[in-house]
């Protein structure tokens, strides 16, 4: 049930715990007020449940650690306040936790995410092993990370910048490979990371035994990888059974997660794939490009993913072998919020796909070509998608080793979720900059998007992706493809500097106030 975005008011119906098959339940964005009801924790199979973004006050019900199906709960900006319940930790499939921006205090227990803490990150913390998902930012938790969160492998993204943390990042790569940007602003947090100061002498000591039980996972986990990279060639080449990417091979007992590396099975994900989109049947298909269909397909578990099915020729072999390896290797090298999630591909006599976490919220593209979409996303949320492009970006040029060019940024390769947040798709056309090879190559991307110059030149480089994220910042701005209005500003008698910001907006949104226009008028300026 998606109640989201609307202006309801008043207080949570205690009822909820009457619908006991709900599995989803969407309220943020609202206004309304008053306590979260402990009945919600009665409706078993609930697996998603949104209510950020309104005025609930009062403690987060102990209740709610009975949802052992969970997959996502945000409560962030609410007025929630008291202890975050230690029963939240037996919230055992939970991959997105985010209660930030609240008033929460005490310690936060050993199974759980963020808050704005005066307290301690506890043990358990570190114990929800499924977690891919952590946001701990502006708030006031003090102290060390735990040791816990070694051991949560699953981790892919984190952000506890505005704290008061101190002391070593924990030895996994949600940590060790995290931006800046997401542990800015605490205590005294060291390590490797640039920006970061180095750990003392003294605090290495401290976790010296940490760092020996990891020693032999950091010693053999590239060597493995390195093997793993060189089966997936061959793979791709013999078209052989399923493959899929992980890191690890780790068995357990099966998850809410098909493509945890502690639960795979890979032709077991395979012929649950072919079964939930009953072999590629148009019904499921949800968007098709010169490269490959994209299927929607839900999986006996629940979980919902967006299956690439690639072109392929009359005799069977991919049309675009190359587009495929480039796509693997460019996004198994790459950890971050605002790029899409790979899980995993098949490379397989019959079929060839890649599997990959499924936005809601569809390409940017489509939202501005919709009138009534387009309206729903107001300038604030424009503003932060273009942030989260340039953030994606600026990770995939400074903070990757070598550096990523993706060379076909574009509104049809910004992907949406649920809360507005972008994620950059379709790395089919990247580029790996690596310095022992050419950076010369044919033409790669979306006419209207790629640098004009790259018709003479042909040599790849970050300027490619800036040049394509300017159109994008107009094309947010102006509702519509700038290409008119580049032209006339590239023009020998343009006037495109006397242009005023309020002629050049999307019309179908009321004009932005005060503050909005001076973001506005920043991501204008970018360009």
């Amino acid at each position: 049930m998606d109640l989201r975005n609307n202006k309801f008011f008043g207080q949570l119906s205690w009822n909820w715990s009457g619908y006991l098959n709900l599995t989803a339940l969407g309220i943020s964005k609202n206004n309304l007020t008053g306590r979260i009801p402990t009945g919600l924790g009665e409706v078993s199979r609930l697996q998603r449940l949104y209510l950020s973004s309104n005025h609930l006050h009062g403690k987060i019900p102990s209740s709610l650690g009975k949802l052992t199906l969970l997959l996502e709960l945000k409560l962030h900006n609410n007025n929630l306040s008291g202890n975050i319940p230690t029963e939240i930790g037996q919230m055992s499939r939970l991959l997105n936790l985010s209660l930030s921006a609240n008033n929460l205090s005490g310690s936060i227990p050993e199974q759980n995410c963020q808050n704005m803490l005066e307290s301690k990150l506890p043990l358990e913390l570190g114990e929800m092993k499924s977690i891919e998902t952590m946001n701990l930012s502006h708030n006031r938790i003090s102290g060390s990370i735990p040791k816990s969160f070694d051991h949560c492998f699953s981790l892919i993204s984190i952000d506890i910048f505005y704290n008061q943390l101190e002391g070593p990042l924990p030895n996994i790569s949600a940590f060790q490979k995290a931006p800046f940007d997401s542990l800015r602003n605490n205590k005294g947090l060291c390590g490797t990371v640039a920006g970061l100061k180095p750990c003392s002498q003294s605090t290495q000591k401290n976790t010296s035994r940490r760092m020996t039980k990891r020693m032999i996972f950091l010693v053999v986990a590239p060597i493995l990888a390195t093997i793993f990279l060189l089966l997936v060639v061959v793979g791709i080449f013999i078209r052989a059974r399923p493959h899929t990417i992980s890191m690890e091979n780790k068995p357990q007992e099966f998850t809410r997660n098909m493509f945890s590396v502690w639960s795979f099975d890979g032709k077991m994900v395979y012929e649950n794939i072919i079964d939930a989109i009953e072999n590629f049947d148009p019904k499921y298909c949800i968007g098709a490009g010169g490269f490959g269909s994209v299927f929607r397909a839900e999986l006996p578990n629940g979980q919902v993913v967006a299956v690439k099915k690639l072109h392929g020729m009359d005799d069977g072999a991919l049309r675009r072998p190359k587009d495929f390896a480039n796509e693997i290797r460019a996004l198994t090298n790459i950890r971050h919020r605002n790029i899409m999630k790979l899980y995993g591909f098949c490379s397989h006599a019959q079929h060839t796909f890649l599997v990959y976490e499924f936005l809601e919220g569809g390409s940017l593209m489509h939202l501005l070509s919709n009138d009534e979409t387009a309206a729903k996303c107001e300038w604030i949320k424009r503003v932060s998608i273009v942030k989260d492009v340039a953030n994606a970006l600026s990770y995939m040029h400074q903070n990757c080793s070598p550096s990523i060019i993706h060379r076909d940024i574009s509104s049809k390769n910004v992907l949406l979720d649920s809360e507005y947040q972008a994620h950059i798709s379709d790395f089919g056309t990247a580029r790996i900059l690596r310095p022992d090879s050419s950076h010369w190559t044919s033409f790669a991307g979306t006419y209207g998007y790629a640098a004009p110059e790259l018709a003479f030149t042909m040599e790849v480089n970050e300027k490619c992706d800036v040049y394509s994220f300017g159109v994008l910042a107009l094309e947010v701005i102006m509702g519509k493809h700038p290409g008119d209005f580049i032209l006339s500003a590239s023009s020998s008698t343009s006037t495109a500097y006397d242009i005023l910001l309020k002629d050049i907006v999307d019309p179908r949104l009321s004009s932005p106030s005060k503050q909005e226009s001076k973001q506005v008028t920043l991501v204008a300026k970018l360009v």
